[in-house]
């Protein structure tokens, strides 16, 4: 099985539809692929309804969370959409999402950028906006060559020239509100460090203590070295370690299945899981 944990679609910052990231998840020959878009569950029903058979989607999202300053992201699968405390968390997180990028494209212009509020919000369309897509508007000008490299303290890196901040989970609330809607948290790129400061590992100790379920290891951000590092660290924690692109599209470099997860890993995380199930494809709408 090839699996494949970490993927998004236009109902956030990617740049293929959800059905198009499930069409292509099967067309680059994944057996399951989780959609896991930032802050919202906004692109399920489609992704669902064009699932093609042979692919299993695990359905997810990526919160936004800070620790003692330091911007983190928390992967949580299969959890109940539904359930009213964490929707309303993911809801407070998306409606900050507006002002703090209209606050980026702000600062962004007071050093000179001609990036506009319009150019950010066509390239956003009905996702939910978020630094990738200001970072595609310093490309389409011609700032920066790739939108990676937007994301450096000259710009829109945590604490850079353009960066404003926005409301964002206690990642130990983040843990105790996935597991209350049946969820499995795993900790995203947790040692990125070319995104800017990370988290000590005495802290994801204590994620661990809380009931942290795993940690993100093979992942384009993470060298041999630090996958060797946090897979001891995850065998010293009793933590899960999956393997993810974290795909965006044309939007990054990496491509689906480009990492993946063991599937005693992933049968693990779905025993864990309450709030809801992985979907098997039937055959979705090719037209969708």
């Amino acid at each position: 099985m090839r699996i494949d944990l970490h993927a998004h679609s236009t109902a956030s910052d990617g740049t293929d539809t959800p059905a198009e990231l499930v069409r292509n998840a099967a067309a680059a020959g994944l057996d399951v692929v989780a959609l896991t878009d930032h802050d919202t569950v906004g692109g399920y029903a489609e992704a669902i309804a064009a699932l093609p058979a042979g692919l299993t989607l695990v359905t997810g999202a990526e919160l936004s969370c800070r620790l003692d300053g330091v911007g983190m992201h928390m992967l949580a699968y299969l959890f109940d959409p539904e359930e009213p405390e964490l929707a309303r968390e993911r809801e407070l997180v998306r409606d900050d999402r507006t002002p703090r990028a209209q606050a980026m494209v702000g600062k962004l212009q007071d050093l000179g950028v001609g990036v506009t509020w319009e150019q950010v919000a066509r390239i956003a369309g009905n996702g939910s906006v978020g630094r990738p897509h200001i970072a595609t508007a310093m490309v389409e000008l011609g700032v920066v060559p790739t939108v990676s490299d937007a994301f450096t303290a000259d710009w829109l890196a945590d604490g850079g020239r353009a960066y404003a901040e926005k409301h964002e989970l206690d990642p130990f609330d983040a843990i105790r509100l996935v597991k209350a809607a049946g969820g499995v948290t795993v900790f995203a790129h947790p040692a990125a460090v070319k995104r800017g400061e990370c988290v000590p590992e005495s802290a994801i100790a204590a994620l661990a203590a809380a009931g942290l379920d795993g940690i993100e290891v093979d992942h384009m951000d993470h060298d041999t070295a630090t996958r060797a590092r946090l897979r001891g660290l995850a065998g010293e924690l009793g933590l899960l370690t999956t393997g993810s692109s974290d795909y965006h599209g044309s939007r990054k470099t990496c491509r689906l299945g480009e990492y993946t997860t063991d599937p005693e890993i992933y049968g693990e995380i779905t025993r864990r899981a309450a709030g809801a199930f992985p979907v098997p494809g039937a055959g979705g709408d090719a037209r969708a």
